[in-house]
């Protein structure tokens, strides 16, 4: 049988409309004239008017509930049953099922299939939002597991009464160092939820970009100097309007890592300059590098790679996921370009203004 258009549906309900409440006020009118001639009344016009408008209206409702309710009882009206299935999605989605998926094809209703698709989209976006929640909260406590269990195992070593003082030193440095890694994780986990939640004081204020770089690299020395490492440095004048405590962070990590993955007597090139309105922060380094596979992950959070021959499979796996949410935060972008055993090339792209 071939379904007739929806408009067409539309507007024999509103003409079936009019007519049942053109009957109802008629009826109105009908019934007040009867009164009035019972009574010997003769209100004024405008009062009569009133009435027999209340008095339809009434009517209307009246009328419309009862033979609604019987159509209902017969089986004739299943409008609402369309939005049955909708209803019961969200008391799924807000008891925290959310794989609940409705089917989007209503027929001529597009608005419940509107409705449908919306709930869809909704418990996507929330599972996505739940699977990340989970895997944060895995990686969380793996990371921070792993440090614990180095502490409580050497700190049952040190018990034995039989230990050398160089054992005894050595096995201390181990807890020192894990030690100072559970705090940089912390801190990072901090540092990470407050930029992800746009609690942090984000102040940009005007200030020469060269000057601050070349003094994170300075303050770096002893890192660099101590692997032979050679810095090439070329930075331009360069003044932009940001914050400089966010983007010091920025620098020092990408710095460090260029320091930490160089071989020793390794050479680390970097750049600053102006090109095409816009300000380029160019690091490069000659160490491990990256594979193509790991490039496209390793602004995640926590993210390693398995591979033996990787610099992503040190630290917290959090250092370039701040490093990017604060080049967002500047309406930047940031980009790596690397091949395993060549080295790797960090690019920081920043507006002028």
């Amino acid at each position: 049988m071939k379904r007739l258009n929806p408009w067409v549906i539309r507007f024999a309900w509103l003409i079936f409309l009019l007519i049942f409440e053109s009957i109802m006020f008629a009826s109105s009118f009908f019934l007040t004239s009867f009164f009035y001639e019972l009574t010997h009344l003769n209100p004024a016009l405008w009062q009569t008017q009133v009435i027999n408008s209340l008095l339809g209206l009434i009517l209307t409702f009246l009328v419309g509930s009862v033979v609604g309710n019987f159509a209902r009882a017969r089986g004739w009206i299943t409008r609402e049953n369309m939005f049955r299935p909708i209803i019961e999605a969200l008391e799924r989605i807000a008891g925290g099922d959310f794989s609940v998926r409705l089917e989007d094809e209503a027929g001529d209703h597009q608005m419940v299939g509107e409705l449908a698709r919306s709930v869809n989209k909704m418990a996507l976006e929330l599972d996505q939002m739940e699977n990340m929640r989970q895997e944060f909260v895995s990686n969380v406590s793996h990371e921070i597991q792993s440090p614990l269990t180095s502490i409580h195992g050497f700190a049952q070593v040190l018990k034995n009464d039989g230990l050398s003082p160089e054992e005894r030193h050595h096995y201390l440095g181990i807890i020192e160092n894990e030690s100072t890694r559970l705090s940089r994780i912390t801190e990072d986990l901090l540092k990470l939820a407050s930029l992800e939640s746009d609690r942090v004081r984000f102040e940009p204020k005007p200030y020469r970009l060269d000057k601050q770089i070349r003094s994170l690299i300075l303050t770096c020395e002893p890192q660099w100097a101590a692997k032979g490492i050679e810095m090439d440095v070329s930075l331009e004048e360069v003044e932009i309007a940001a914050d400089q405590d966010l983007l010091s962070q920025v620098w020092l990590n990408l710095i460090n890592n260029a320091i930490k993955f160089s071989p020793q007597g390794g050479k680390v090139h970097v750049d600053l300059c102006r090109s095409d309105g816009r300000i380029e922060f160019i690091i490069s380094d000659k160490g491990v590098g990256i594979s193509e596979e790991d490039q496209a992950h390793i602004f995640e959070r926590f993210y390693k790679a398995d591979k033996s021959r990787t610099r992503v499979k040190e630290g917290s796996g959090l250092g370039l996921s701040i490093v990017k949410k604060i080049v967002d935060l500047h309406k930047g972008t940031i980009k790596v370009e690397s091949k395993p055993d060549e080295g790797a090339t960090f690019t920081v792209y920043l507006p002028r203004e």
